[in-house]
């Protein structure tokens, strides 16, 4: 059972993006501000993940592997996509908040967002998580996200949400400056 998400307190407590150098705050606002909008009691997609743009890719939820799907399988075959793999096609046209200046740092680049499509193409369904090793999603740490808190997140600064999202003053002063040191250490990615 995925848990939902409805407000900044319950992100904050969840740990997604935490702590720095992590990406996963920034590009949930990136997310909220850049890709979707609102209309009429929806969520409207600006740009279609199945082009590619910002590194969206196709998600294979391992139906035949229960032990490893992070998302509730739907009954009908709706389409997942993933965004946050800094190291993937596309991930470049992401803002420099998001990508930092270096996505070769431990735990840098562990964060994503998966997000489901219903029959019409429409978003109906929005996952953030986190890798567990370069390979898996870690199942415990694999959250919904509410269009109510999409919400709160879309009609706040970056610097609010970062104030109201963040653990600790250093994790909101490095987020928010985008200071990353330069390493040589190997990153988190998959390519699945």
């Amino acid at each position: 059972m995925v848990s939902t998400l409805n407000e900044l307190p319950q992100l904050r407590d969840s740990g997604f993006g935490q702590p720095w150098p992590r990406h996963g705050l920034n590009l949930l606002y990136w997310f909220t501000h850049d890709y979707i909008d609102f209309s009429n009691g929806g969520i409207v997609l600006n740009f279609r993940p199945k082009n590619g743009e910002f590194g969206f890719h196709k998600y294979h939820n391992r139906i035949e592997d229960e032990e490893h799907n992070i998302v509730p399988t739907p009954t009908q075959d709706f389409p997942y996509y993933e965004v946050g793999n800094l190291n993937y096609a596309g991930a470049g046209d992401l803002p420099n908040y998001v990508r930092g200046n270096d996505h070769n740092i431990p735990d840098g680049n562990k964060d994503r967002i998966i997000v489901r499509l219903d029959a019409n193409g429409r978003l109906n369904r929005v996952y953030v998580t986190e890798h567990s090793d370069p390979k898996r999603f870690d199942r415990n740490k694999t959250f919904r996200v509410s269009q109510g808190l999409l919400q709160i997140i879309k009609n706040m600064s970056r610097e609010k949400y970062l104030t109201e999202v963040c653990s600790t003053r250093e994790q909101y002063v490095r987020l928010q400056s985008h200071v990353t040191p330069a390493s040589n250490s190997d990153s988190w990615c998959a390519i699945l």
